[in-house]
Order: structure tokens, then sequence, then C-alpha cells
């Protein structure tokens, strides 16, 4: 894999499955069909990472170790004429412009033009004449150098890339001996041009090669956690126009090795624009297995006391509120009370235009503490829950917000009412579930997932107005976001 094409591409853990496919996948007639997870990068966005490209290529520049030059040359006259270049350093390094260009012939093109840097370091020559005479000298040096890196990457090969450093020829220099002059300009410099293209390179490709480990780790975590695994290996082939780059994921949910198959997809590339900088869309059917995931792996559980119980029952102050909390606590505080919520099947995910639709059987137990006894279950019910959620992301936090809900009661039991006959109780905990029980799963929810992400280090982008919007079957997220060079710098100095 080449290391422009992980640098450029792989800021984003998504996009470096566009070049860490296997060349050999053949994908058949309807290369959609399969596809979980897409994600489009828009030349705006290949712009800023081009501009971090080059932050890169001065750090390496700032780090290279340039050894030491020999060589001798045999001049008329004079006889043989040895020379040496040592303690070579960089300085003064600036970066003209830097360009990408997108093709659709699936290539990439990044242009750095006009790396400029002034080298220093001490010269060293000396010949020994026809009769014998054996002369050396040591003169400092600066040579003002320009050099040019021009890297393509194709995709149609994954990524069989091509590096070009070429240097531009290096001015005579005044105060040195007339032949010293030309042979400076002829050999010397040729051979430094050769020892400058071949360090420089070098540190370039295991910057950007650290870096690629560091992104693959990343990309490794974030699609798993525990158990759970998202396959983000390729569906169908990337497509590159020119204003955009688009990769197509399986997103399949792998729980303990199990995962379904998706060959139904509904994603077509027009369902995406160009107008922000980073789209995702991902399937229902991705989300879906997410959720059975979760279930699967007993995470969809909530437990409430103390503080949180008491605003749970205590929403509204009415006389209805106090008759049922006496009714069902008898007189033991909050903190030594607990009510467990937990979801009795798998969620049943719908992604429509007003939001994501949620169904679930869910069973609410609320239990009292008694001093030195058993706990005491106070209350169960099992309830049918259809909730609308809306998800938008600010501040660096995941927010949902139920529209729609509706409940119905399945089983309802009651140790101070065991024949259930009292009707106020159930009609006050069917509004305190719909009112304050549906937000608080929703936000315990939200505060989980946005902990996750961050864990994921989400939180260490820039990301700029992110819109998450649903549609039948489908939901898009898309951004413009802003790179957090001084962690790249610092990853890049540290790993120097």
């Amino acid at each position: 894999l080449c290391w422009a094409g992980r640098m450029m591409l792989g800021t984003f853990s998504i996009l470096l499955m566009l070049i860490h496919a296997a060349a050999a996948c053949e994908f058949g007639p309807f290369p959609y069909r399969a596809t979980g997870i897409v994600c489009r990068m828009t030349k705006p966005a290949a712009l800023l990472l081009n501009q971090e490209t080059a932050r890169v290529i001065q750090a390496a520049f700032r780090n290279a170790k340039f050894p030491n030059i020999t060589g001798e040359r045999s001049m008329r006259l004079l006889g043989r004429v040895a020379y040496g270049l040592s303690d070579i350093q960089v300085n003064d390094l600036s970066i003209e412009r830097s360009e990408v260009e997108l093709k659709e012939d699936d290539a990439i093109h990044i242009s750095i033009k006009n790396v400029s840097a002034l080298f220093k370091g001490t010269l060293t020559y000396g010949y020994a004449g026809a009769w014998f005479l054996q002369l050396f000298h040591s003169v400092d040096f600066e040579i003002e150098s320009s050099i040019d890196l021009q890297l393509n990457i194709d995709l149609s090969e994954y990524c069989n890339t091509q590096t070009f450093c070429n240097v531009a020829d290096f001015p005579a220099h005044s105060g040195l001996p007339g032949w010293l002059k030309q042979l400076f300009t002829d050999f010397i410099s040729f051979t430094l041009k050769l020892v400058l293209k071949r360090e420089v390179c070098k540190e370039i490709n295991a910057v950007a090669q650290t870096l690629t480990n560091f992104i693959l780790d990343l990309a490794a975590n974030f699609v798993q956690d525990k158990d759970i695994i998202v396959d983000i290996s390729l569906a169908s082939d990337p497509v590159i126009k020119a204003s955009y780059i688009e990769s197509h994921h399986k997103g399949l949910v792998l729980y303990k090795n199990n995962s379904s198959m998706l060959s139904d997809s509904v994603f077509s590339p027009s369902l995406l624009t160009e107008s922000r900088m980073l789209y995702f869309w991902l399937s229902e059917h991705s989300l879906s297995s997410l959720a059975a995931a979760a279930f699967l792996d007993g995470r969809l559980v909530l437990s409430l006391r103390g503080e949180k119980l008491q605003e749970l029952f205590e929403m509204e102050d009415t006389e209805v509120q106090r008759k049922a909390v006496q009714m069902i606590f008898q007189g033991t505080s909050y903190n030594d009370s607990v009510a467990k919520m937990w979801s009795l099947t798998q969620p049943q995910i719908s992604l429509q235009p007003e939001g994501t639709v949620v169904r679930s059987l869910v069973a609410v137990e609320v239990s009292t503490l008694p001093t030195g006894e058993e706990p005491l279950v106070a209350l169960y019910m099992e309830k049918e829950i259809t909730v609308t959620i809306q998800a938008t992301y600010a501040e660096k936090k995941l927010i949902l917000q139920p529209v729609n809900s509706s409940v119905e009661t399945k089983v309802f039991r009651c140790t101070a009412d065991p024949s259930g006959e009292d009707l106020s109780i159930q009609s006050f905990l069917q509004n305190m579930i719909l009112v304050a029980g549906i937000p608080e799963v929703t936000s315990s929810i939200g505060s989980a997932l946005t902990s996750l992400m961050n864990s994921k280090r989400l939180d260490l982008f820039d990301i700029i107005n992110p819109e998450i919007i649903t549609r039948k079957g489908y939901v898009i997220v898309q951004l413009d976001f802003g790179f957090p060079s001084h962690l790249l710098l610092n990853f890049v100095e540290k790993s120097l």
C-alpha cells in the first residue's frame, strides 16, 4: 500500500478501505446490492487533507538525517580530485503550493510544488597534482534548492503508486575555484540530489507508514466494540469523479462470528449530493443489525435509583402521583429502591422521513431494598413501545429526541394492587412512561453512544454543522470538518 494514498485518504478510517481491498475482488453486474455503508469525500475535503499532507512533508524534511557524501574524479592537469560533503542540514523550508486533482480514470494526482529549502554543510576537497603536491581545503556552503513531489494514486490498481522527487539544479557558488564550481555543479550537486531524493523520500515514507499504522489501528478499533464488529470491507469498486471519491462497504454486523447477509440495498449514487465535505450513507439493515447485536449482548438495560428515580416518579405534583408513589414504594426511600428497564425482544428498526422508528417489547421492574432483607418486587410491567426518534449531533454529543410515542400494556403486576383494579395507578404509570420514561431512556442511550464514539477518539475531530437525515430505508450523515492538524503534527514529531 502506498504511503501517499494512505495519508490523504486515511484521515477518516472508513476511507482507508479504498486502498485496503484485495485487487482480485469481483463484484458482479449489480455493484450496489450488497452495500450497507457508503462514504463520499468531496473535492473540498480532499483539498483540506492535501494541505495536511504538505505539513507531514515539512515535518519529514525537518527530521531527515543526511549522510556524509564522498567521491573523487580525475581531472586533466590536476590529477585525482577528492571531495566530501558533511554536516548537511536543512533550514527555511517552505512549500509554494499543494494541489490535488481527482481523475475519472480512477486516479488521484497530488502535486507538491516548489518545496524550497536552504541546505547547509561543509565542503572538503583536495587533489594530488602532477608533482605530487597535496592540497586540502574546507569551505562552508549554503545551497538554495527546490524540490517537486508528484504523487499518482491509481485506484484501479488499488494504489500501485509511484512517487517522483524531482530536485532542481543547484546554482554555482562564488568563492570557490573555477574548476571546483564546475565540479560542484556537475558532479557533487548531482550526487547530493540523489542522496536528497533518497533520504527525504525515505523519511516521508517512514512518517506515512507510522501514520498509516496508527489510522489502521484507529479504524479497526472504531468499528469494533468487544464482541460486536462492523464489516467495512468493500462491497463494490470505489468510484472517483472529478468532484468526489466514493467507497461502498458491506456494513455487515458480526456478533460472535454470526452475521446476516444484505442483497437488496437501496443505495444509488444519486442519493448523495456534493455540497458538503463528507457523507456517510447507512442502510436500515446495518442499523437493525447493530440493534440486534446490542440486544443479544445484553446492552439494552437501564437501571435508575436515587435522584434519577425520584425525577421519574415525581414528574408532576398531583394527588394521583402521590397516591401511586405511596402504593408502589410503601414508604421506602428512592435511595433504597431501584427501577430496571430492559428490552424483552429484539428492537425492530424502521427508517422513515420523520425519523427512526423503534418498536420493542420492554419490561419495567421496580424493587425496594429493605435494610437487611431480600429485595421486594413492588411493580412489574411489560409494554409494547413504539417511538420515533430524531437524532442530531451538536457540541460533540449525540442527541436522541423522541418525537412520537405509543405504549400498549401487555402485563401489569403491582404488589399494592394485586387485583389491578386501581386504574388510576396504571394511568399515571402510562403517562409517566410517555412523558418522562421514554425521554430518559433515549437520553441515556444517546449519552452511552456519545461515550462510545469519544472512546474511539471521534471527539478529537472538528465536526462542523453535521446533519442526520433519515429517509425510507436509509440514513445520511453529512458534515464539514476541520482537521486537527496540531494532533497530526504532534503525532508525526513523536514518531520521528
